[in-house]
């Protein structure tokens, strides 16, 4: 491998720019002079998509744009010692070191690794100070060439303290011994940010005293933590611009979530916060589903990626509309009677509180619960009004952030219009998301620019989506639909049995992630037909809702009552609250278990989630409120025989994982023991 700078790519001291992209363009073109790139003005437009997403700058006056372009045919460093400095937009004022790291598209491992052990050069003084103190071009190659034989040996290893970090002292503290923290750095390139940040954390650990390691996950591959230092850890630092690559390993962590150049500015502020949120309740926790929406700068870095957890942004923020206006309308039932739905509108606009209605009283409570029934139900009634938008506009909004959500509530708002239903609000959203994605990249004049996100973006989106679901696509769509209405009405014995089957199999796949909530979705967005008299979608939703009890009262029966000698004390624990959590439809009460065994614990889970979701169609149950198991009994029409369904399912569930774990673990390992990383949920 040759050298990964010459002389001919240092400039010292020479006027090559005043503001960033001059100097960017300066470097660029210093690379392309040498033959390591066969363009520059393709590598410097690279380099500043990069600088547009995230400035470059860093403390302490330096400056490392960097990219990877296919017009870069070497891994090649460009510096520039620049009097005065430029803006690159670090707090603490210009750069006066510049680094510009271009590496090909398909770059090598061991280029990558050797630009990612220079970066973490970056971070200490003595290299930076020797930059300064450079006399000529070939110092500062002699500097760097240093840097990367003193470097760690391995980029992709967990992060060390760096060279002169100070001892541990005494710090933060939890139960008394020095804190656990564990931390993921990532960024986009994942070569220079990933790696300082890793350092960053690394050397304000052990001046904070806490024990904490660091999984830098760079492009050229990454070691990852092993699974009991994770599991030992208090919580958890994501300082990422990416997804976190098997983030369900960390699955229940309290975690502090910020954009990588935060690990690098502010270690020591983001280990007392991680210390902070270990006796929070109210702490963020990392999600053991992939992909799951969350207030991570991550995003996916590819389309299927990016359609996913779209997908995921709009069923998120569709769910509270449904719970909510769901909740509403049983308790509507509960007040006003079942024939709540036939003058709720004329009982609320003509009375009141001091004007009870006097005539049609169906409610058991009499004109009192017929009036706070009809409330109740016009409200909840009118939250359901918003699933369909709601689902569209989040889905646009996951593609496209906040220009998306004008354009895709108006295409969910049409798909609602032309009877499309949930099948036409996914495709509304996608098609309003991506067109205001696209418009959102337009290099507009300076003018335009303000107009864009607020009156611009929104209408052309609109026109576009909107217009695509009324001219071409709402029609078809909305013949899909009417055809899975008809074939949900066809169904009789064994086929609502089997359906209740496959429900089940896939709300008890992924706890609470895409496969849960595609089938979760699927009963929520027929619950409005259903209160509209079509019982086949209130059965649906029963049987959903009931699978997905069965995975943490499975476990808590098993780990507390049946075999309680097969799990850990954790576990134990744990099954103690899962029996709450299973009783409130909180499948994610099974996580800890699944966490720690997956293969034993999903195949027993989904056994017993499939046996409830056919039971309960079996039984012809159907349910008015899409959350909250038990607790909505007034909802849940058969209720005891609802409660059969769930037992059986949960009993099943329970004596499949007693013996997968006493029968299936590798040899010579106790089954209390043996573990299965939760990185294998990702398989």
């Amino acid at each position: 491998m040759s050298e990964i700078i010459t002389p001919a790519l240092v400039s010292l001291d020479e006027p090559i720019g005043t503001d960033k992209r001059a100097v960017i363009d300066a470097l660029a073109a210093r690379v392309a002079a040498t033959g390591r790139a066969t363009d520059a003005a393709a590598l410097a437009a690279d380099a500043w998509k990069r600088e547009q997403t995230d400035e470059t700058g860093l403390p302490g006056g330096i400056a490392i744009p960097h990219a990877k372009s296919r017009a870069v045919t070497e891994a090649t460093l460009a510096f520039a010692r620049l009097k005065p400095g430029v803006d690159f937009g670090a707090e603490d004022g210009p750069a006066d070191l510049v680094f510009l790291i271009a590496a090909p598209d398909t770059a090598a491992e061991e280029h990558l690794a050797v630009l990612s052990r220079l970066a973490r050069a970056f971070m200490r003084e003595d290299f930076t100070a020797g930059l300064r103190g450079a006399a000529t071009p070939e110092d500062v190659v002699a500097l760097v060439q240093e840097a990367v034989a003193d470097a760690p040996a391995s980029a992709a290893s967990p992060a060390a303290a760096p060279a002169g970090a100070p001892a541990p002292a005494a710090g933060l503290t939890v139960d008394g011994r020095p804190a656990r923290i564990v931390a993921v750095t990532a960024c986009a390139t994942g070569i220079a940010h990933t790696f300082m940040a890793a350092d960053a954390l690394t050397a304000a650990g052990q001046k904070a005293g806490v024990d904490l390691a660091v999984e830098p996950q760079g492009s050229s591959g990454y070691k990852a933590l092993p699974q009991q230092v994770i599991d030992d850890a208090d919580a958890v630092i994501f300082a990422v611009d990416v997804d976190v690559r098997g983030e369900q390993r960390f699955a229940g962590k309290p975690v502090v979530r910020v954009p990588v150049k935060k690990g690098i500015e502010e270690p020591s502020h983001l280990i007392a916060e991680a210390v902070a949120a270990v006796g929070n309740p109210k702490a963020a926790r990392v999600s053991a589903s992939a992909g799951e929406a969350s207030t991570s700068q991550a995003a996916p870095t590819s389309l299927g990626g990016n359609v996913k957890r779209a997908l995921l942004t709009g069923v998120s923020y569709m769910i509270p509309f449904v719970a909510g206006g769901g909740l509403l309308i049983a308790l509507g039932f509960l007040l006003g009677g079942y024939n709540v739905t036939d003058n709720a509108g004329d009982v609320v606009l003509n009375n009141a509180l001091w004007n009870l209605p006097t005539t049609d009283i169906t409610s058991p409570l009499g004109p009192l619960g017929q009036y706070l029934g009809s409330v109740a139900f016009i409200i909840g009634n009118t939250s359901m009004g918003f699933l369909i938008p709601a689902l569209a506009g989040y889905i646009a909004f996951g593609i496209a952030d906040r220009p998306g959500i004008a354009p895709g509530f108006v295409a969910g708002a049409v798909a609602g219009l032309m009877g499309a239903g949930f099948i036409g609000g996914i495709v509304g959203g996608l098609l309003a998301g991506l067109a205001a994605w696209w418009l959102n990249q337009l290099n507009v004049a300076r003018w335009l620019r303000g107009l864009m996100p607020v009156v611009i973006i929104p209408l052309l989106a609109s026109i576009f989506a909107s217009g695509l679901m009324l001219l071409v696509l709402g029609g078809p769509i909305a013949w899909l639909m009417t055809a899975l209405s008809d074939w949900l009405g066809g169904l009789t014995g064994a086929g609502v049995v089997i359906l209740g089957v496959i429900l089940g199999l896939m709300m008890c796949f992924d706890l609470g992630g895409p496969i849960n909530k595609v089938a979760y979705g699927f009963a929520t967005a027929g619950l409005s037909a259903g209160l509209a008299g079509d019982d086949r979608y209130l059965q649906i939703m029963a049987a959903v809702m009931a699978a997905g009890m069965v995975p943490p009262l499975a476990m808590a029966l098993a780990s507390t009552v049946l075999a309680r000698g097969l799990f850990t004390e954790p576990e134990r624990e744990n099954g103690k609250a899962a029996w709450l959590l299973g009783a409130a439809f909180i499948s994610e009460g099974a996580i800890p278990f699944a966490a720690a065994d997956v293969f034993r614990v999903i195949p027993a889970t989904m056994l017993g989630g499939a046996v409830t979701g056919g039971l309960s169609m079996a039984f012809a149950v159907t349910a008015k409120a899409p959350h909250g198991g038990v607790f909505v009994f007034f909802a849940i029409d058969n209720f005891w025989l609802w409660l059969v369904a769930i037992a059986a399912g949960t009993v099943v569930s329970a004596f499949s994982v007693i013996a997968l774990k006493r029968f299936a673990h590798r040899r010579g390992v106790s089954p209390v023991d043996e573990t299965v990383p939760a990185a294998a949920l990702t398989a």
